[in-house]
């Protein structure tokens, strides 16, 4: 199969100006934020920018696709499940370790023993017993031809991104498959054309990520209970200031609203507006004051909305917390509205945690299934710490300071949000570069994946753009729980990132990656 089709003029520009126009009026946009201090926070203009997209889906084992919605994913949900209730493991194998040389780690096992401490006297601590996890597990292909295996490149517990634009990207191939744009780039007859075109729309799954994740959100709302009789129960986002991502966020919200039964979702800033919209009712009821209802001086007779879930799209970042940020997360947490994710949950995003899961017998203290333990690891790539204590930590600092073998790994930290790994040769630099070798401790160290090469065009803010391409399969999962049970647990939708195989991140938000669909083969 030649792949990608070719694109002569006037045929390419006719197509691009097709996705230029699905993209402007089906919101597949970032919002530009100005930086002009003249403009008020709150300045009505505003512009916004295409979000990247490939031209072309492009190919993707059918078998491995389904393998990781439908095996993998809930294994995985089960496994984090697990690894939130047990205390006493991620404390010793995740936190332990960190808490010299992590400031994050160290912030956030500070809010959470504030809050055990808060729990052994009345009316404090942690306010549900519910958990609540949409997760994504990433993968990369690895491998050649009949050899290829998934391999997991992280698992994201916060503030999972991508669902609405991945939901749209696909619903644009599938209409440019269905009106034939790509047939007219060939010259042959009709009928050759749909015999012979690669693209068939059989062939690109349905995506329906916006109505999945508002779904997950309503069934976690449903299991809250019902709000005082006075009250009505409502969904509460908790997003970062100036986001300009907010083409990901509201189509949820937009869906929970316009469900046969709506669900009331709200929406409010991380920090300062969540301690001045919300208080903690008697029953710790996390109440929240639509902004729309004043200011609070018509003599305290708003109506405040009993918060069933909080679903965490900020406070995922280290800048977020500081004395400000830490009484917010304090006050969602000592709620009983149920969290997506908890203060454990959070801490499962760290990469600390997946390589911690890589020791001997981790995965059959959590899992007790053959089957479920060896589908896990078989997405495993070698990872070290990096503590310079543990044998494991030495090895991991000679493979990551010798220029000969640093270049088949990557550095990660415990951050989100893309932009922070360092990658092959520029890793033993780096960490010569660092004030102390104690600093070290704050990184795993990642064997890279290495993914086979197929070719497409990327549309992006640098123009439009043949090469050749490698993707990322990230799926999502719904799991609820509370200690020694699963309520829920099911896959709920997934995405697809492709970027240049010469480019080392994959973060589509900054500019480094694009939205695509799997032509499944």
């Amino acid at each position: 199969m030649i792949y990608p089709p070719t694109t002569p003029e006037p045929q390419g520009h006719h197509l691009t100006t097709q996705i230029l126009n699905y993209q402007l009026t089906h919101g597949m946009h970032l919002k530009h934020i100005p930086l002009n201090p003249r403009l008020p926070r709150n300045s009505p203009v505003g512009s916004s920018y295409p979000i990247s997209t490939s031209i072309f889906p492009t190919p993707f084992p059918k078998t491995l696709f389904y393998y990781a919605k439908q095996t993998l994913q809930p294994i995985y949900n089960e496994l984090y499940a697990l690894l939130a209730q047990d205390e006493s493991w991620l404390y010793e194998a995740v936190i332990r370790p960190l808490l010299p040389v992590d400031a994050f780690a160290r912030t956030l096992w500070e809010i959470h023993e504030r809050l055990t401490n808060e729990g052994e006297q009345e009316g404090g601590g942690y306010g549900s017993n519910i958990s609540m996890g949409l997760f994504r597990s990433d993968y990369m292909l690895h491998g050649e031809n009949a050899g290829l295996q998934l391999k997991q490149v992280e698992f994201n517990t916060i503030a999972c991104a991508g669902g609405c634009h991945a939901n749209k990207a696909v619903d644009m191939h599938r209409y440019l498959t269905k009106t034939g744009v790509y047939d007219s780039l060939s010259g042959a007859s009709d009928d050759e054309v749909k015999r012979d075109s690669p693209i068939k729309l059989s062939s690109l799954p349905v995506n329906d990520n916006i109505d999945a994740l508002a779904e997950s959100l309503a069934v976690a709302h449903d299991m809250y209970g019902r709000p005082a009789a006075t009250r009505r129960a409502g969904v509460l986002f908790i997003v970062q200031p100036d986001n300009f991502n907010v083409a990901d966020e509201l189509p949820i919200e937009y869906a929970l609203w316009d469900r046969d039964v709506p669900v009331p979702t709200y929406r409010v800033e991380w920090g300062v507006d969540v301690l001045e919209r919300t208080c903690l009712g008697g029953d710790r009821e996390l109440l929240f004051y639509p902004h729309l209802q004043g200011d609070g001086s018509d003599g305290g007779k708003r109506q405040p909305v009993e918060i069933s879930v909080v679903y965490l799209r900020a406070g995922l970042e280290a800048h977020e917390y500081d004395s400000t940020g830490i009484e917010c997360r304090v006050r969602l947490e000592q709620s009983r509205a149920i969290k997506c994710p908890s203060s454990l949950g959070h801490i499962l995003t760290f990469k600390k945690v997946q390589q911690a899961l890589m020791g001997p017998g981790v995965l059959e203290r959590f899992l007790h299934s053959e089957e479920k333990v060896s589908a896990v690891r078989d997405t495993f790539m070698s990872m070290y710490p990096m503590d310079g204590v543990s044998t494991e930590g030495r090895v991991g600092r000679r493979l990551a300071t010798n220029p000969d073998t640093a270049g088949r790994y990557i550095l990660k930290p415990s951050l989100e949000g893309g932009g922070h790994n360092i990658y092959g040769e520029d890793i033993p630099g780096f960490l010569l570069g660092l004030t102390s070798e104690s600093e070290w401790g704050r990184y795993v160290l990642m064997e890279r994946i290495r993914s086979p090469i197929v070719g497409n065009v990327l549309i992006s803010r640098e123009g439009v753009e043949e090469s050749d391409v490698i993707s990322e399969l990230g799926v999502f999962g719904l799991c609820i729980w509370k200690k020694g049970e699963i309520l829920r647990n099911e896959a709920v939708g997934w995405s697809l990132k492709t970027k240049f195989a010469d480019v080392d991140e994959m973060s589509v938000v900054k500019g480094f990656g694009c939205f695509d669909t799997p032509l499944l083969v």
